[in-house]
């Protein structure tokens, strides 16, 4: 036709067109896009550049994983467009709402932040097309998980001016208040659903259940379980994972036994992630002996084991000390074709630099290089040698990394930093739901949602900063390839050297790979806090916490913990309580390990009644106290001279089934010298008694 002369008519277009992206043949799609752009004259044959055919085109393109492809065209639409989306010319040649959120929805499952934000904008910036309810779903849900929970309460705003949410609307943003750790305020907007006239599904459920046992909140867990039963929902094996996971961390055993066996009553039949959560759950609640007998029953069935499985238990044989059986597993683990990841050769490389088997880690990192699982220790070797040979001096000592902005002990202003910025929409923390919609003139009295409304004034529409705290946990450390060193590689070295003890050396690594570009993460802030904190360097721990704030990392359940054992170091366990006071205000949750923590540090102040508090409200948020609550409480108890507290703790400790190990042996010999240091007084007072009235 083209050599004929014959001109292309807009239905044999739209014909060929259309033949070529169902046969997946794009390239020709776009040269016939291309003929009829730059060859034939637009001014006469403005019919052949419908918005449709575009529009089949980018579908078509983000379906068949053209994603690259499809952005191109896609920008180039919007560029040429004039604004007037039924215009002339090109000015109508615009994406409808379908193909905006093929790509949007694409660009979120590739994880592509920075292009969806850039398409967002662009959207917004035209105007000239408005967000269904499904696109402000699509966002709402994608900045919210990429933890932009500002941006998530001002789209549902804008969603309410505009139309009324759906439940995709509300899932979204209890699964956003969730990832954010606001898991109350979840719970609240669950409530809201229910009389909006939407009624909670599986979805809703289901995240509810996970987000409650994350945050240690099992009897909210366990009621919404309840509840979805009861409306005829048939729980997941992931719901059933989600309790599980939960009653273990809460260190419920029981509860979580009782559970597995309602799973299996109930029909629902157990996957390796189950199996995972139960070996690491009893590992992590003194039952090793039936962990590891679980695992061995379920690798002689040869079923619901996997890499992960072999990893929790390597990493436990680690701590023991069993360093042959954990190298064995390691090999098993490769013979049966699993992919030993960074975390288990990390963990490995510790254990033998802890108990001095240093043929052991030759032997390991010779087995690295033969087995080609980290190439890029090699490929980096000679420019991170030439970089580590100028480490800072001792006298420095890292201070001009890490310049503290005045001092340790004003830890609570960067905590406070919240408040800073909810001062220009008004000061209602702590305020219940039902008086805070009258703090706010423009809060509509007959919303459906009053208290997602009150969230979404709190935020102001450029709020694009993340939150100061986060729900997620560190993330497991998984290779990326052999052509990039990323933040996860630089976390496992960082590892290596933290354990060594050399800090200088730890400090230039993150020096080197933050001027190259690898942004930190909070695991790397976590670990080189934690490392000063143990060393006694205070201030440069302060000066990585300002470092955290000025790169609006969000701060987790890890960093309080480091800051409040470093306030407990130092003595101030009444700002460690302050501290407490702010982690739970912003959302936060207190887990095994920060209630230990504040007990030691209370209990070492002096504050002994503070930390006996502590422990019943440890108890009654369904927490229960492991062999270092009870060491802790049974010490700090003797040295204050309390020796009846101290014994009754130890019974706890022995009803409760804890198994003491070796520092509570230590323990029981300082309560030991105690008790008979009494006795020898009471005897003493009693023989000079005797010999006054002789």
């Amino acid at each position: 036709m083209k050599q004929d002369g014959v001109v292309l008519d807009p239905l044999t277009f739209k014909m060929l067109l259309d033949a070529f992206i169902k046969s997946g043949k794009f390239d020709s799609a776009l040269e016939i896009l291309d003929h009829v752009e730059n060859e034939l004259d637009l001014g006469e044959h403005t019919n052949y550049l419908m918005p449709d055919l575009y529009n089949s085109v980018l579908v078509a393109l983000v379906r068949n994983e053209q994603l690259g492809l499809a952005l191109t065209i896609f920008f180039k639409l919007l560029d040429s467009s004039s604004g007037e989306r039924n215009g002339e010319g090109n000015g109508g040649v615009f994406p409808n709402a379908v193909a905006c959120n093929e790509v949007l929805v694409a660009l979120r499952k590739a994880g592509m932040k920075d292009e969806f934000k850039r398409v967002f904008d662009k959207l917004k910036e035209k105007g000239v097309f408005p967000l269904d309810t499904y696109g402000y779903n699509i966002c709402i849900h994608a900045f919210g998980c990429w933890g932009e929970l500002g941006v998530s309460l001002s789209l549902f705003k804008e969603m309410k001016e505009k139309g009324c949410p759906d439940l995709c609307t509300y899932n979204s943003l209890v699964l956003v208040l969730c990832l954010a750790g606001k898991v109350k305020d979840a719970l609240i907007v669950w409530e809201e659903l229910k009389g909006s006239g939407h009624e909670p599904d599986e979805i809703t459920y289901g995240i509810l259940i996970h987000g409650s046992s994350k945050t240690y909140r099992t009897d909210d867990a366990t009621k919404i379980f309840s509840e979805m039963q009861y409306n005829g929902f048939r729980p997941s094996i992931n719901v059933y994972n989600f309790l599980l996971d939960g009653y273990l961390k809460a260190r419920k055993l029981n509860e979580a036994c009782q559970q597995f066996e309602k799973m299996a009553d109930d029909g629902v039949r157990a996957s390796c992630w189950t199996y995972n959560i139960l070996i690491d759950g009893l590992f992590r609640n003194g039952r090793p002996a039936a962990a590891y007998a679980l695992f061995c029953d379920l690798n002689k069935k040869g079923q619901f084991v996997d890499g992960i499985t072999y990893s929790i238990v390597t990493l436990q044989f680690c701590r023991e000390g069993r360093l042959e059986e954990a190298i064995q597993l390691v090999e098993e683990m490769e013979a049966r074709g699993f992919v030993v990841g960074l975390v288990t050769i990390t963990a490995l490389v510790i254990a033998h630099y802890r108990h001095g088997r240093w043929e052991g880690i030759e032997r390991l990192m010779k087995h690295i290089r033969d087995g080609n699982l980290m190439p890029t220790v090699l490929k980096w070797k000679a420019t991170m040698e030439a970089s580590m040979k100028d480490p800072q001096s001792r006298s420095k000592d890292f201070t001009p990394m890490f310049a503290a902005e005045g001092d340790f002990n004003e830890v609570l202003r960067l905590i406070n930093s919240a408040d800073r910025r909810s001062d220009t929409s008004g000061d209602t923390e702590g305020v219940e739901p039902d008086k805070k919609d009258s703090l706010s003139g423009d809060t509509d009295q007959w919303s459906s949602s009053p208290y997602m409304d009150h969230l979404a004034n709190q935020v102001g529409s450029d709020n694009h900063s993340f939150l100061p705290f986060s729900l997620s946990r560190g993330k497991r450390v998984l290779e990326k390839g052999t052509n990039s060193f990323d933040i996860d590689m630089v976390n496992t070295y960082l590892s290596i050297f933290l354990a060594k003890g050399k800090l200088s050396l730890a400090c230039k690594l993150f020096e080197i790979f933050t001027d190259m570009g690898v942004d930190p993460v909070g695991y790397t802030y976590n670990s080189m806090m934690s490392s000063f904190v143990k060393k006694g360097y205070f201030n440069e721990a302060w000066g990585v916490l300002n470092e955290m704030g000025d790169n609006t990392c969000p701060t987790d359940i890890a960093t309080y913990n480091v800051i409040i054992q470093g306030l407990g170091k130092m003595g101030r366990a009444d700002l460690a309580s302050a501290v407490l006071d702010k982690l739970l205000e912003q959302g936060g949750y207190l887990d095994i390990v920060m209630y230990n923590t504040l007990i030691n540090a209370l209990g070492k102040a002096g504050r002994t009644d503070e930390a006996t508090k502590l422990f019943q409200q440890m108890r009654s948020s369904g927490i229960n106290p492991d062999v270092v609550t009870y060491n802790t409480l049974v010490e700090v108890h003797s040295k204050a001279d309390r020796l009846k507290d101290a014994y009754k703790f130890l019974k706890l400790m022995l009803n409760a089934g804890c198994p003491p190990n070796h520092v509570t042996d230590t323990t029981l010999d300082f309560l030991k010298e105690e008790i008979e240091k009494v006795r020898y007084q009471k005897a003493s007072m009693k023989l000079a008694n005797s010999d006054k009235y002789s």
